[in-house]
């Protein structure tokens, strides 16, 4: 299934924007959450193809919303890419762990990003 609809996840209003634009020139079509609560609430609303989720957030952060979408029958097969500036290998190791499908570091490169995206679709 391509991925068209695409749920970005970070408390950075600049960070959210530029992504969203990233994407948007691209062809997807983009919602934002602020937070990993209301992500968790967007994605069983919206049902995106795909969560771009930031890690360091105020409450919960993005490994556990991460978690917690791959261990939930309704949303464990929606791929989720970490996009966070924590950048250790232990870092990538266990974002993945917790169920994301890849890891980008930022400042996220756009073809890293699409390519990432395209071959999850």
């Amino acid at each position: 299934m391509p991925i068209q609809n695409i749920l970005v996840v970070d408390d950075s209003p600049t960070d959210r924007q530029h992504l969203t634009e990233m994407l948007s020139k691209s062809g997807y079509k983009v919602s934002g959450a602020a937070s990993a609560e209301e992500a968790l609430v967007k994605v069983k609303q919206l049902k995106p193809d795909l969560v771009l989720m930031d890690v360091v957030m105020p409450g919960q952060n993005g490994f556990q919303a991460t978690r917690t979408l791959s261990n939930d029958e309704a949303t464990k097969d929606i791929p989720v890419i970490i996009c966070s500036t924590k950048g250790q290998e232990t870092d990538k190791v266990w974002g993945l762990r917790q169920g994301a499908r890849a890891y980008v570091v930022k400042p996220v490169k756009q073809a890293d990003l699409l390519a990432k995206i395209s071959a999850l679709g």
